[in-house]
């Protein structure tokens, strides 16, 4: 049982918590047993695990990861250890090493009629997971990051999107070589925007579509705005005159699910 901080696997795993090891190894770490079970569905490079005894039974854990030859790098750790190592509290007692995917338009398998989330420079962990989870529930072909902001393997876009960042064709990539991409594959771009002249439910989303979110604060660059097909609006009626960013994106993904589904 490894039951020091100064042992070499501790150390390693404690330095995966800064953005710049994960790109640097590609390698990240998660915990959690509902995302651990999504990153072993998707197919992902397990490269080994810790455990804490106290909490989860190794015979679990070795069902949980199904990996028979990962399986010599399953090691128990502390309690101690594992409160140092992991990143929120009660998720699991098990930490798992993964190898980073790389992820390219190129590499997208769109159906007839995709229906695509556009996130660009998004911030926040947590806004960018849950982002996630709606893409998730709606079933979109895929989600395109551009101009990335925040590491889609921060823990807390792990955590907040449930282990959905797995499950949802993630790319990433620029808004030129996007907007480029949409051009050439026929996909109608549609921009959430304040200035927008259509209400988001009065346009047509059962063509090819990609739906385009910006930042809370600033919105889209105009690069988008202007090479949009059409800039959509949610009608608001309090005193604000913006919703977070995921709670938007839902109402206007959630349309075009309704307007697919007549």
């Amino acid at each position: 049982m490894i039951t020091s901080t100064s042992n070499p696997r501790v150390k390693a795993l404690k330095l995966l918590q800064k953005a710049k090891e994960r790109r640097t190894q590609q390698v990240f770490v998660i915990e959690g047993l509902k995302e651990v079970e999504k990153v072993v569905l998707a197919n992902y490079q397990l490269e080994s695990a810790l455990y804490c005894p106290e909490i989860i039974s190794k015979d679990r854990v070795e069902n949980l990861l199904g990996y028979s030859d990962l399986n010599d790098l399953i090691d128990p750790i502390s309690l101690k250890i594992y409160n140092h190592l992991s990143y929120r509290e009660n998720s699991g007692g098990i930490l798992v090493c993964v190898k980073t995917k790389k992820r390219d338009l190129d590499d997208l398998q769109l159906s007839q009629q995709p229906l695509l989330l556009v996130l660009e420079s998004i911030e926040k962990p947590g806004n960018l997971g849950a982002l996630l989870r709606t893409a998730d529930a709606a079933g979109v072909d895929a989600v395109i990051v551009c101009d990335q902001q925040t590491d889609i393997y921060n823990p807390n876009v792990i955590r907040s999107s449930i282990g959905c960042v797995f499950t949802v064709p993630l790319v990433l990539s620029d808004t030129s070589t996007t907007i480029n991409w949409m051009k050439v594959n026929g996909i109608k771009i549609f921009c959430a925007a304040l200035t927008a002249s259509k209400l988001h439910y009065q346009v047509d989303y059962t063509v090819p579509s990609a739906i385009v979110m910006g930042t809370e604060a600033t919105g889209l660059t105009n690069e988008w705005l202007s090479q949009s097909d059409q800039n959509v609006i949610i009608p608001m009626h309090g005193t604000v005159d913006s919703m977070n960013v995921s709670t938007s994106a839902a109402v206007i993904i959630f349309e075009a699910i309704r307007q697919r589904s007549i």
